[in-house]
């Protein structure tokens, strides 16, 4: 038994401390000031608000002027074209078919 002893007794100390009840006046940070703010937090989050709605103005000033599409504008007149010749012929235009070359090697 005398070998059993000293393995148990960190543990039982341990578990003595653990189960103890704070008496010494520590209520874990939760004081008589714990969960009010100061006027300086709400004057702080004020000023977030604010910068927050002013970047969302900045934002959408900006998002008007991004164009509908980043196509350049001559393979956009080309779209135009090939749609305008869909319109007049009732379907589009086939396109040539590419058939594929045979190698000499063979």
């Amino acid at each position: 038994m005398s070998l059993l002893l000293p393995v148990t007794a960190p543990v039982a100390t341990t578990a003595l401390v653990l189960a103890q009840q704070p008496g010494n006046g520590d209520n874990g940070g939760q004081g008589e000031d714990f969960g009010k703010s100061s006027p300086l937090g709400f004057l702080i989050l004020l000023l977030f608000l604010i910068a927050v709605a002013l970047l969302v103005r900045s934002m959408t000033k900006h998002l008007k002027r991004v164009p509908a599409t980043f196509d350049p504008e001559e393979k956009a007149e080309a779209d135009a074209a090939e749609a305008d010749e869909k319109d007049e012929a009732g379907k589009p235009a086939p396109e040539p078919v590419k058939q594929p070359e045979k190698s000499e090697s063979s």
